[in-house]
């Protein structure tokens, strides 16, 4: 995992899991579970 992301709500984040319909981001003050399809979500 480790991909660098951003979302429009929570900031810069990295990807510390990915699940079936879901990927959670740690965006270093909180983890943060986001469900498909990822919305907000960018990949950098």
């Amino acid at each position: 995992m480790s991909d660098r992301v951003t979302h429009d709500k929570y900031g810069l984040g990295q990807v510390v899991e990915v699940e079936a319909n879901a990927v959670l981001v740690d965006f270093g003050t909180q983890k943060v579970r986001i469900m498909a399809p990822y919305a907000k979500l960018f990949p950098l």
